[in-house]
């Protein structure tokens, strides 16, 4: 690193990489610009979440929430997936003991620069709990850059400070939280968008309009605040990799105008609404340390980057409220003279763009054919791993109504359960030849995935305190409590990964 990209502060250097990717994207992965001079705004986190009503539908072929926060963590996921497969690969092709390959990726020789093989003998590994088998590298932090604060309550304070009228919108809302409730006074509970400011720290879902059908997808502040207790990895990531510190988000960015220092300490601050779990850790233990393997709340870092810089790296943000000026008796019928008054036309736009680099090792896969990488194979010098244009859920060109296999982002439940399940069939294969190594604990995991006749299942844990998958449900649900009125976003979960067979080839 250059000394002068050394006096550059960090979150500046994120923004200006995030920009930069983002700007050699192809055009029809952009908001548009119309004949009339209008133009579509979009945050460079997303606005777009599927309706309750059509969440049974979905099948597992259709994005819940394309808020671009969670899109981030599921392409974080996909391509942690893909690392994974990339280095057992690449360890197959080596004629040595897998031991050998653990002693030499501890000594700084790793094939991969983000995740290795875990040592038996490191912290954690001595405790009964069985945990997976890599891990991420220990040098390896993770942020998060938006160009918005994340929907919900870290951005309360910022919502009513941009209304003219600062009242709450009004909502029926029962005033226990249980989650013992019946449903119907469950979902009086979750507040939608901006309802009641007077409430603060508890769970609200999308979208903020109220003109809009309700979604029972909570906002990202709720769902960034659950990811301090159960790391950025996902259900299926944590079948491959142990959730070590650095597993969790180290820091989200934001420009400074977005940023709520009351709001983000109180959703997400080791002092605010989840200060009930400082110190917790699961599995249980007193005497852990700070930097073991397994669940802990860890808050992360709020950085921010400078209004003039971010301005100046995007252009699609929404027209702020301060660009106009209240109008003088004396000046309205010279309004149409006068710029000062007068705002570019804009609305909305709804494509989500995901692109993750390719993993860092070369491999084939069955599920990885579909990537977009031959549309797009370089992006900002950076090679390809996955590129897609989403349209509410679903790949640019098909419809929500309809979901199909071939229109399911790789992003989706299915795809990514799909994507495991292939990741696994391939491990057994490069163990079997292992002399001397005994992989049950693999084989079960993997029959386990193969062997659910749906993804609620698949979800479902039958371990005891020692599974991994196990202690990372207790976390969640613990976090759940500790976060007032979450209400379960059911629906999609009784579809097997039949739904990715062409129904012409499916068995009767």
């Amino acid at each position: 690193m250059s000394d002068l990209t050394r006096k550059v502060p960090l979150a500046s250097r994120i923004a200006t990489l995030v920009h930069t990717h983002f700007d050699g994207l192809p055009a029809r992965s952009k908001p548009r610009i119309f004949p009339d001079g209008s133009r579509e705004w979009i945050p460079m986190t997303g606005i777009v979440a599927v309706k309750a009503s059509h969440i049974p539908c979905c099948q597992g072929l259709v994005l819940h929430d394309c808020h671009a926060e969670i899109l981030a963590i599921r392409a974080f996921n996909y391509w942690l997936l893909n690392e994974c497969h990339a280095l057992s690969i690449e360890e197959s092709n080596q004629v040595i003991n897998l031991d050998d390959i653990i002693d030499a990726e501890h000594s700084h020789a790793s094939r991969s620069p983000f995740i290795r093989r875990r040592k038996p003998t490191q912290p954690g590994a001595g405790t009964s709990v069985n945990w997976p088998p890599f891990e991420i590298q220990p040098d390896i932090k993770f942020y998060m850059y938006c160009t918005c604060a994340p929907c919900g309550d870290a951005s309360m304070e910022l919502c009513m400070a941009a209304q003219e009228d600062a009242t709450p919108w009004q909502v029926t809302r029962h005033t226990d939280p249980s989650p013992a409730l019946p449903g119907d006074l469950q979902e009086e509970n979750l507040l939608d968008g901006r309802a009641h400011f007077s409430l603060l720290g508890v769970v609200r879902r999308k979208p903020a309009r109220m003109d809009a059908e309700s979604t029972r997808s909570k906002s990202c502040s709720d769902k960034l605040a659950l990811r301090q207790v159960s790391s950025l990895l996902s259900c299926e990531t944590s079948h491959l990799v142990a959730p070590t510190e650095n597993a969790y988000l180290a820091g989200l960015v934001l420009p400074e105008d977005e940023i709520s220092r009351v709001g983000c300490e109180r959703s997400f601050g080791e002092n605010g609404r989840m200060k009930a779990l400082a110190g917790r850790s699961w599995p249980m233990n007193t005497d852990r340390d700070e930097g073991e393997t397994g669940y802990r709340f860890r808050p992360f870092e709020i950085l921010s980057v400078p209004v003039e810089e971010v301005e100046a790296l995007w252009p699609f943000a929404k027209p702020k409220a301060v660009q106009s000026r209240s109008v003088l008796p004396s000046e309205q019928q010279s309004d149409s003279t006068n710029p000062t008054v007068v705002l570019k036309k804009s609305k909305p736009g709804n494509v989500s763009s995901i692109w993750t680099a390719a993993s860092s090792l070369p491999h084939p896969c069955v599920m990885t054919l579909d990537t977009g990488s031959k549309t797009l194979p370089t992006l900002a010098r950076s090679k390809t791993g996955l590129y897609e244009t989403v349209i509410n859920g679903v790949k640019q060109g098909n419809r929500l109504a309809t979901p199909t296999a071939r229109g399911a982002s790789s992003l989706s439940r299915a795809k990514l359960w799909g994507l495991l399940r292939n990741i696994l069939r391939s491990k057994e294969c490069l163990h079997e030849h292992e002399k001397g190594q005994t992989r049950a604990d693999d084989n079960d995991t993997s029959h386990s995935i193969k062997d659910a006749s749906s993804y609620e299942e698949f979800k479902r844990t039958g371990g005891d305190f020692t599974d991994p998958l196990h202690i990372r449900l207790e976390a969640i649900h613990d976090a759940k409590r500790i976060l007032k009125g979450w209400v379960p976003n059911t629906g999609d979960e009784s579809w097997s990964l039949d739904v990715l067979v062409d129904p012409k080839k499916r068995k009767g």
